[in-house]
């Protein structure tokens, strides 16, 4: 399992077509690695629809705080690596300097991940 980490509000200026797209090259990324045999996750995925049940009103706020890099960090715990993508990024930062704490793999290139079974 690997969790695709990148931009998500960083330059967007909170933005939401921008934060949609943000997504959408995470989901973009995670579609990529599934087609290559991997099982790929997104904070996002996960972290958003929780936000909206509790009510956020949006990027920043108390929830959001209480929740968006929480869940993905619960969820790095989970996954064997992190793959790095986009441009600056604190929260992904932040999850990929979880993940080498905790002796995942860290990629910033998907063409650097291994197939699945370990092999390039």
């Amino acid at each position: 399992m690997i969790l695709v980490a990148g931009p998500y509000r960083s330059g967007t200026g909170d933005d939401p077509a921008k934060l949609a797209a943000n997504v959408r090259a995470m989901n973009d990324t995670a579609l990529a690695l599934y087609r290559a045999g991997h099982l790929p996750v997104t904070g996002e995925a996960l972290a958003l629809p929780l936000l909206e049940s509790a009510g956020s009103t949006g990027p920043g706020d108390p929830l959001f705080e209480e929740l968006f890099h929480p869940v993905a960090e619960r969820l790095l715990d989970r996954c064997d690596a992190v793959l790095r993508i986009g441009g600056p990024s604190q929260g992904a930062d932040r999850m990929v300097d979880r993940a080498r704490v905790r002796g995942k793999d860290v990629y910033t290139d998907l063409a650097d991940v291994p197939a699945p079974g370990g092999t390039r």
